[in-house]
């Protein structure tokens, strides 16, 4: 196990009707005039929008509102989100929804105090002043409710990049299972593709002796594997949401990840499609991770056997480790399959002409320098052979 330091401050409120506090919350982390921003007309006609002005009314605090956040969240929206708590004085920002949501809303509580163009964090400068941000979940699936992430669609170009930051943490992030349970089956089952690879980009790695993050991620997928066909089939089993819910935190928020090397080719590789496409992340995902996993699996093939055996039940051949390994490739496609999520690049718009186009950005984008990759190092020839084997 590698050496690290670990600091989460996130403040949980998990529950039922939890978002009716959210006023308490924005004041008790020093809030006075907020921006609350949300995505479409979802939390409108849900009315959660409406619980969320009306708790902050309540205990004194302004706000103003700013929607339009949508999957893949543009860098036009942004801008104006910065323009806007300027001009209004806004000391707080309030993410109202899902992880495109809450990463615009941070992008905004950065760039809100800061001289330059905030999309300088995105092209590799840390965060290290933002706005406090909160939020109210809406979806499973990013885990940016916990975590100092944030991704975001460079409009000019199509570049979608990320940036990092403890600034970035939301000081309180609050989860209501019971808000995701009219998101329809297909965007449940692209957060939980989301959640899962999160996970996956921890478990691969070449640190050696890591068996108590080891042990952590697997429990987390089978807690995936074991819930998400639940809310397919019941999208009101309140349990199994809140499963599903607490997971995509813990999935992201690093207690997993610590003390080990981890990948993250595979959403580098996936973000090129989500920003060319407008896919949604967790079905870019779905195609990219399993070609991934074939492409690499002979570089430490008892890692892949491992996970097979360990999460899919797969009876391990010590004989033969490739087979057992193979094996727990195909579980995973044969789940995303079974819950809706597409397996090949032409599901979700990709062209085999775009590949070389895709494999260079994704190579030399966001600072890469030409590779990708913690577990295997990819240059971009290898990017253009897993996007091949997607197709």
């Amino acid at each position: 196990m590698n050496n690290f330091t670990f600091y989460s401050p996130t403040y949980f409120v998990f529950g039922k009707d939890q978002e009716n506090h959210a006023g308490q919350y924005v004041k008790r982390f020093g809030g006075s005039r907020a921006l609350i921003h949300y995505g479409g007309g979802s939390v409108v006609r849900s009315g959660l929008l409406a619980r969320v002005k009306a708790s902050l009314e309540k205990e004194g605090i302004s706000y103003v509102e700013l929607g339009g956040a949508k999957p893949n969240p543009r860098s036009g929206l942004v801008y104006e989100g910065i323009a806007l708590c300027r001009k209004e004085n806004v000391d707080f920002v309030l993410a109202v929804g899902g992880g495109s949501a809450i990463d615009s809303a941070k992008a905004i509580a950065a760039g809100a105090v800061y001289d330059g163009d905030f999309w300088d964090f995105y092209c590799g400068k840390p965060v290290e002043k933002a706005l406090p941000v909160g939020t109210v979940l809406t979806i499973s699936a990013a885990g940016s409710e916990g975590s100092p992430d944030s991704v975001i669609t460079k409009e000019e170009g199509m570049f979608k990049r990320g940036a990092s930051g403890e600034a970035l943490r939301p000081v309180f992030s609050i989860l209501n299972p019971a808000l995701t349970q009219t998101l329809p089956a297909y965007q449940t089952a692209c957060g939980v593709t989301d959640i899962m690879a999160h996970l996956f980009e921890r478990y691969f790695t070449n640190t050696k002796d890591v068996e108590v993050t080891d042990r952590v991620i697997e429990g987390l997928l089978m807690t995936m594997i074991h819930e998400a066909p639940k809310v397919i089939k019941n999208p009101d089993d309140y349990q199994a949401r809140a499963n599903i819910m607490w997971a995509g935190m813990l999935a992201h928020n690093n207690c997993c990840g610590v003390g080990r090397d981890q990948d993250w080719a595979s959403h580098c590789i996936e973000h090129e499609l989500s920003a060319l496409y407008d896919c949604a992340h967790g079905a870019g995902l779905a195609v990219v991770f399993p070609a991934w996993m074939q492409y690499n699996m002979n570089h430490d093939v008892m890692r892949f056997a491992q996970l097979a055996s360990r999460v899919w039940g797969c009876p391990m051949d010590f004989q033969h480790p490739e087979i057992t390994a193979q094996q727990g490739i195909n579980a995973l496609r044969q789940f995303l399959r079974s819950i809706g999520m597409p397996l090949t690049l032409k599901e979700v718009g990709g062209k085999e002409e775009d590949i070389p186009y895709l494999a260079h950005t994704a190579a030399f984008g966001n600072g890469n320098g030409g590779t990708l990759g913690g577990f295997v190092v990819l240059k971009e020839d290898d990017i253009a052979n897993i996007y091949r084997l997607a197709l």
